[in-house]
């Protein structure tokens, strides 16, 4: 679930803008390190934290886009991939100067520790409220891409931008827009995983991987493609690390290999 609430955000946004954006793992960091530091040092509960991280992230990269990379958006593959990687590069500096080397502390609150039991077995708390409410995002993000008017536009330009520009949608706030709910909603992921997944300084470099396996199996611009390949990498990698650990994350690689020879574009991408 947190796989997917930080990647369906590069996945939409790279759909759409055909930007290579390696540094959305960023964004997730930075709402890791914003919710722990609402907490600690503005000593806002949890809920209020969690929103606020998601939010200013969401605020940070719209300033980050207009001033960076709308500049790039008719640069070529390699000049966005340079850019994005620089961008990582100074972020994880940024950020071990300001946090230091260990993760970032999160103190959740005593309703969301301890078990709960379902179906006569005991889970943790906090991972069945995960699981719950990242349904609950997938269903609102759905709803909004699929449903609304807003959603509309988006798919139009993702289909074809010239002509969602020809009858009028202003695509340079459409990107602004999508980019920052891309960005808010990787926020929201790093804020969330920080107990599971824990956020310090190398966390984009650490993660990027999984983020991009997620996006090419399950096909830019697609909202249920990256849901399957997240839940198919997500399970799959902890099974092969409980099952056959000498292999460690290889079967996954191997996977995402297979498939990708299979479906060049991903399981639900648009076949070119």
């Amino acid at each position: 679930m947190i796989l997917y609430v930080i990647s369906v955000g590069l996945s939409v946004t790279m759909g759409l803008m055909g930007f290579i954006n390696l540094a959305h793992g960023v964004f997730a960091m930075a709402g890791g390190f914003l919710l722990s530091t609402l907490m600690t040092a503005a000593g806002l509960p949890f809920p209020v934290a969690l929103a606020g991280a998601a939010l200013s992230v969401a605020a940070l990269s719209v300033i980050l886009e207009r001033l960076l990379y709308s500049r790039l958006y008719a640069a070529g593959e390699l000049t966005q991939v340079l850019f994005s990687i620089g961008l990582i590069f100074v972020s994880v500096a940024v950020a071990r100067l300001l946090y230091g080397n260990l993760a970032a502390p999160i103190f959740l609150p005593d309703y969301l520790r301890g078990q709960v039991r379902v179906l006569d077995r005991d889970f943790p708390t906090y991972r069945v409220f995960l699981i719950f409410f990242s349904l609950g995002i997938i269903f609102l993000l759905w709803f909004s891409v699929e449903r609304t008017r807003w959603g509309a536009m988006v798919r139009a330009a993702v289909d074809n931008r010239a002509m969602a520009q020809s009858v009028g949608i202003n695509t340079r706030l459409l990107f602004m827009a999508t980019f920052a709910l891309g960005s808010g909603l990787a926020g929201l992921g790093g804020a969330l995983g920080a107990d599971i997944l824990p956020v310090q300084w190398g966390y984009p470099f650490e993660h990027l991987v999984y983020f991009l396996i997620v996006v090419a199996v399950g096909g830019l611009g697609s909202l249920r493609g990256p849901f399957v390949a997240a839940l198919l990498i997500g399970v799959a990698d902890t099974a092969c690390k409980y099952w056959v650990p000498e292999f460690g994350a290889f079967l996954v690689y191997a996977a995402t290999i297979a498939i990708l020879l299979w479906r060049p574009m991903g399981l639900f991408g648009v076949r070119a």
